[in-house]
């Protein structure tokens, strides 16, 4: 009987791992974007784009032209139409003609575009936008002009959808560029356009191309964040260039960002255009809606019409930074992989916006078998708040997971010494001593080990004789002195983990360790530096030697000597702590091996004694940080982050360093954590906050 309830439980072990290996594979899905049959237009109905009859006006149109005795003609030239409708303005000016002529020159530009002819369709486009911009805020209008009126609306989407077939007429030619002229011929007379970049820190000759988001379709992320108002939603994607900034070096390859692009014609000092003029003036304007998304017009402050989450999924589409397997299995190819027009290893830190003096960084860690693409769900997420969005910029760390976590984290400690050099060599720039790390599952323990001091505690771990008496390659003496040795990084002033280990996982365990070992190849300098040193020094590193263990998955196994030395290491007091732990209910037949656990780590092992907050959520350990209680928490966590430093300003790790100055006004303190959710260091293991379902 024993031996059978033996077998039984090993069994059951056994399973339980390929369940667990299954859930990490299945976590390993990219995001996509696909390519729409045709762009989306909120016009195609109104105006029948698509029907076989079509397009034709709208009925108020077609009742207005009726009523000045006037017919429109399908696939006619509607020109005269427009000339006859500008003679009624002249004498008694009206709003509702003012969207007709509107709505008749964007027709006119479709029919043009059929028949090939671009010049008269861009003409065509940008008189519709022109009027449609005229009865929004010509003044001459205001009378006549009803915002409660379905075509205020609608006058809004004929401009934006004029504008944007304008645009790709040009795009395709090649003159959308900024500091680029180009002439169009209205009824009321030839306007010059000048395209320029407004409010943003991309330039015109960082743009490679422009695409628009109406002709993606987001099918990776959850979650589409869009602002209705005027303009056209593009993407943006950045080129490298000669004498680029020191930053750059820290942008993905191909990195796309979204831009939002405005018509508006030039007023004389009174705020009116000119009629008399011979040859009017306009811009074409180019926005970084993540840094603007509104702008004055008429005395109205206007909302750009913005998409966040096309570009993004755009960017991941091509996923240059997706080198999860690459990273555990074969992590040799990760190291010497080089950025593209940077001499620098493809390892390290990642911007998605240009570095900006004043926003507190917040890095994200991925975790094992993992990538910076599995934090995108949330990025997309945090980004769409404006408070979020204009006081912390995110910066995402890759590494290759196959590696023990203290090398990544000793890599990590380097490369945010190295990029403080960078962006701040003279140290002077306090948001930078305010930095979040956020950290999902051995990403947690790579960021918790910036905020400890090893004292000699970890060097026992390796061996008890001193390191300088061993015989070692100044190189690798060097390598153990900074995996061993370390003082807390003074700028990290918060750490928020999610499904972290910080016990150990029972998913590395003798069937892991084994199957995942047969697959992993170690770089052949770090296993030949490590042979070295045990012929070297013989005696000198006893059996259970950290030294000894070699990959990831042994690093986080629950016997790992180092996880209760991290638990208890000295820490710098004003740093803070925040847990997000995941218990996955799982499925009828998975129930039994993931109960009190999210699957990989127990509830047990991701629990944080004397974290600040702590959090469960219904989730497995692959998306547990995509899960909407999971985001939330960390949205209320950065609020609470940015209230701390607006209420303590002064409190500089950087001797003379200026004080921080927020980029916003002072925000609401966030509401305090449910008591039965603070926590406090205690003996006592604290109370825990389960989220049930999705909030």
């Amino acid at each position: 009987m024993p031996t059978c309830l033996g077998d039984r439980r090993s069994r059951r072990v056994r399973l339980a791992t390929l369940c667990a290996l299954a859930l990490l594979l299945s976590g390993c899905a990219s995001n996509s974007i696909t390519l729409r049959s045709a762009p989306k237009n909120p016009l195609g109905d109104q105006l029948q784009l698509t029907s076989w009859s079509g397009p034709r006006p709208s009925p108020r149109t077609e009742q207005l032209l009726r009523v000045h005795n006037l017919t429109y003609k399908p696939g006619g030239d509607p020109r005269p139409l427009i000339r006859e409708l500008q003679g009624y303005n002249l004498v008694q000016p009206a709003a509702e003609r003012a969207y007709a002529m509107a709505e008749l020159a964007y027709l006119g530009g479709k029919n043009a575009e059929k028949k090939g002819d671009a010049q008269s369709a861009i003409n065509l486009y940008g008189e519709s936008a022109l009027h449609a911009y005229q009865y929004l805020f010509d003044k001459k209008y205001a009378a006549t002009r009803n915002p409660y009126d379905p075509e205020y609306r609608g006058a809004c989407d004929i401009y934006n959808s004029s504008l944007e077939a304008g645009l790709r007429i040009a795009n395709k030619e090649k003159t959308l560029v900024p500091g680029v002229k180009r002439t169009i011929n209205t009824a009321s007379g030839p306007y010059e356009l000048a395209c320029e970049m407004k409010g943003t820190r991309w330039q015109g000759e960082k743009i490679e191309r422009l695409e628009f988001a109406s002709d993606y379709e987001v099918k990776g992320l959850k979650n589409l964040y869009q602002i209705h108002g005027l303009g056209v939603p593009m993407i943006a994607v950045r080129k490298s260039y000669a004498g680029e900034s020191i930053d750059a070096k820290y942008y993905p390859p191909d990195l796309s960002f979204p831009v939002t692009a405005l018509i508006r014609p030039t007023l004389d000092e009174n705020g009116e255009q000119a009629e008399n003029s011979s040859v009017k003036l306009g811009t074409i304007e180019l926005y970084d809606p993540l840094e603007i998304n509104e702008t004055q017009i008429a005395n109205h402050l206007v909302p750009l019409e913005s998409d966040y989450t096309t570009p993004l999924a755009y960017f991941l589409s091509k996923p240059q930074l997706d080198v999860a397997t690459v990273g555990l299995l074969q992590p040799d190819k990760l190291l010497k992989q080089m950025r593209p027009n940077h001499d620098a290893s493809i390892m390290g830190l990642y911007m998605t916006q240009p570095y900006e003096r004043g926003k507190i960084p917040v890095i994200m860690v991925h975790g094992l078998w993992s990538s910076p693409m599995t934090w995108m769900e949330m990025f997309n997420d945090l980004r769409s708040s404006a408070d979020i969005r204009n006081n912390y910029q995110f910066w995402f760390y890759l590494y290759p997971t196959a590696q023990p976590f203290w090398i990544s984290s000793m890599q990590l400690r380097n490369d945010l010494a190295r990029m403080r050099e960078d962006l701040d060599p003279s140290r002077t720039e306090p948001a930078l001593d305010q930095m979040v790390l956020i950290g999902h599952s051995m990403g947690g323990l790579v960021a918790k080990m910036q905020t400890v001091e090893s004292r000699d505690d970890y060097w026992k771990l390796v061996s008890s004789e001193p390191i300088e008496q061993l015989k070692l390659e100044p190189e690798v003496r060097d390598k153990l002195r900074q995996m061993c040795f370390f003082e807390p990084n003074p700028s990290v002033r918060r750490v928020i983990t999610i499904a972290t280990p910080h016990r150990g996982s029972t998913f590395s365990n003798q069937t892991t360790q084994w199957m995942l070992g047969k697959l992993i190849s170690l770089p052949d300098m770090l296993v030949k530096s490590q042979q070295k040193i045990y012929r070297d020094n013989p005696k000198a590193f006893p059996a259970d030697s950290l030294i000894k263990v070699e990959t990831s998955i042994d690093s986080l196994s629950p016997k790992s000597p180092i996880l209760p030395v991290l638990l208890s290491s000295h820490r710098l007091p004003w740093v803070k702590f925040n847990n997000i732990v995941g218990n996955w209910p799982g499925e009828w037949w998975t129930g039994s091996f993931t109960k009190d656990s999210d699957g990989v780590v127990s509830t047990a092992s991701a629990h944080l004694d004397d974290a600040e907050s702590e959090i469960t959520v219904p989730a497995d350990h692959t998306t547990v940080h995509t899960h909407p209680a999971a985001v939330l928490e960390v949205h209320r966590i950065l609020l609470a982050h940015l209230a701390d430093v607006q209420m303590n300003p002064t409190r500089q790790m950087v001797e003379g360093a200026p004080q921080y100055a927020p980029r916003t006004a002072p925000i609401e303190t966030p509401p305090t954590v449910p008591a039965a959710t603070a926590r406090r260091p205690s003996k006592e293991p604290p109370a825990t906050l389960t989220i049930k379902g999705a909030l």
